[in-house]
């Protein structure tokens, strides 16, 4: 009777830690999960190392009669059957993981991208500024801080959170975070209702916007107990393996949502990891849908992590020889470059990456886009400076002021390949932009805003050959004979406001533009032709002077 008590007590004792090790670390319930091995293998051990201890005073009172080594051992057997279990499953686990390495798998994990050659000037229209995102991670979290501290009915009790997904909302760029509980107190006496918004910023304009939500966020990151979204999707799916990273994102009309993509394993039990499907749970009534990743609505912008698919794309470069040709020869051995950015082509959202060989060089032999709700991936092959080499070269054209450049972003303007990069100031605040030449990285143009930057740019491009003023169509021309002259101080800069006879419009020539200097040369009478653009004041921009 004592001993089936003792059994007893121990049974439920691990089932108990069982459940609470179920509960918190949320494993899923599916052999390509590598959790549930760890938790098979630790609840065998447990079993093991129970039964053992039970039987240890019974054998002890045994040891005492002069029992035989036969009746001893017999008492061990559930030992003997937990260690067998133990060590089967460990094998399993440690077999598996090796015939699901790249070692023995080089060619199926480099074929689970697909990579298609295209053309840049083709497949990358020429800049529209209202597409640009001119803010990186660091610097909407700036922004979303400085938000939420003027917020004074929310601020003491809910942060922003961390996360700031980029996504296309209304064809336009955006950053969105979820607010969270500052701590477990404003949690109990908070999450009755929810967290009641959402941080939206613009980046294009930087424009920030607190969301309210008539219903607040009730599935969340910050939940403590059954309503955190991980645990949510866990009771729900509980054979699903989800990404490590789920992404909050807006639909169409602004209502949050958690898109969690889950995990499909490809080779052998834990490798060639791509997605196969994609749950998208309503952050505020945990309402879920699942779809197969061809199927994903197209307001969503992310399924794939960057990680993800920079991941895939190195597995695609580099094992096209085998797995030992990538450690020891590497020969054609191509990699991503150690940073990626954001693109908004198409109403998606792309990953854009540089492509190097894998001998560290400081040089692409191009770059890719991978497109994070499809997967779809174009190879572009553009020589040029990598990543880092173009941020150095614009870092230092103001190294007096001590700014730091982004991550940069490729563009086409006037169909050059051209990074283009945002200069932060130690507070981490934008205060310049910078275009640089992607083959020609010492070609760097800077400006106070993203106009003035391409102009400066365009300008640079026609003074050393590559293009021929105005063959671009930016600008407008105009030419006549000037009715009249006049030099004026804005902001301390001198500007030369020009009237064309039979003109309406008044030309305005900047000298803190050198190349414009020469209109001092110039008089009432004279005839005079212009490059320019109009700017929001209604003024006509000039950004080059012709023929006297």
């Amino acid at each position: 009777m004592k001993k089936k008590v003792g059994m007893g007590i121990f049974a439920a004792a691990l089932l108990v830690a069982l459940g609470a090790y179920y509960y918190i670390a949320l494993p899923a319930v599916n052999i390509h999960s590598v959790g549930f091995w760890q938790c098979l293998l630790f609840f065998i051990l447990a079993f093991t190392i129970g039964c053992t201890i039970v039987r240890a005073r019974k054998i002890g009172k045994k040891l005492g009669k002069g029992v035989k080594l036969k009746e001893l051992l017999m008492e061990f057997r559930l030992t003997k059957v937990g260690l067998a279990l133990f060590a089967a499953a460990s094998i399993v686990f440690c077999v598996g993981a090796v015939l699901s390495s790249p070692i023995v798998n080089a060619s199926k994990y480099q074929k689970l991208l697909t990579v298609e050659n295209s053309d840049f000037s083709k497949d990358i229209k020429e800049v529209k500024f209202n597409t640009i995102p001119l803010l990186d991670k660091s610097s909407a979290e700036l922004l979303g801080n400085r938000k939420m501290g003027s917020m004074v009915d929310m601020v003491s009790q809910f942060e922003v959170s961390s996360d700031y997904t980029q996504i296309n909302y209304q064809n336009t760029p955006v950053r969105v975070a979820p607010l969270v509980y500052a701590n477990p107190i404003k949690w109990l006496t908070n999450q009755k209702n929810g967290i009641p918004a959402y941080i939206r910023i613009d980046m294009t304009t930087q424009d920030t916007e607190c969301v309210k939500l008539s219903e607040g966020i009730r599935y969340s990151k910050s939940e403590l107990f059954n309503r955190n979204i991980y645990r949510h999707l866990r009771f729900r799916y509980p054979t699903y393996i989800f990404d490590d990273q789920i992404f909050f994102e807006i639909n169409d009309e602004g209502i949050p949502y958690w898109v969690c993509p889950v995990k499909k394993f490809n080779i052998g039990l834990f490798g060639g990891q791509t997605i196969g499907k994609a749950v998208l749970c309503n952050a505020i009534t945990g309402e879920c849908e699942e779809y197969d990743i061809a199927d994903v609505p197209n307001w969503v912008d992310k399924v794939y992590s960057a990680e993800l698919l920079t991941n895939l794309y190195n597995y695609h470069g580099t094992l096209k020889h085998g797995y030992f040709n990538s450690i020891l020869g590497q020969k054609d051995c191509l990699q991503a470059t150690n940073g990626y950015n954001y693109i908004a082509l198409e109403d998606d959202v792309w990953v854009y990456t540089g492509v190097t060989s894998v001998s560290g060089d400081q040089s692409n032999v191009g770059f890719v886009l991978m497109n994070q709700r499809t997967m779809e991936t174009k190879f572009y092959t553009v020589e040029g400076a990598i990543e880092d080499s173009a941020m150095s070269s614009a870092e230092g054209q103001v190294q007096n002021l001590g700014y730091r450049a982004t991550f940069p972003l490729l563009l086409n303007i006037s169909n050059e390949p051209t990074y283009f990069m945002a200069l932060k100031d130690g507070a981490g605040l934008v205060k310049k932009y910078a275009m640089v030449n992607v083959q020609k990285y010492q070609w760097v143009a800077i400006g106070d805003t993203v106009q003035e930057c391409e102009k400066a740019y365009v300008k640079l491009l026609v003074t050393n050959g590559i293009t021929k003023s105005g063959a671009t169509g930016i600008y407008d021309k105009a030419s006549g004979n000037i009715h009249s002259i006049s030099p004026v101080v804005v902001e301390g800069t001198t500007h030369y406001y020009v009237c064309l006879e039979r003109s309406d419009e008044i030309f305005d020539v900047n000298l803190s533009d050198v190349t414009l200097v020469e209109i001092v040369k110039y008089a009432v009478g004279d005839t005079i032709s212009f490059e320019y653009e109009t700017a929001e004041n209604g003024l006509c921009s000039v950004v080059s002077i012709g023929g006297k």
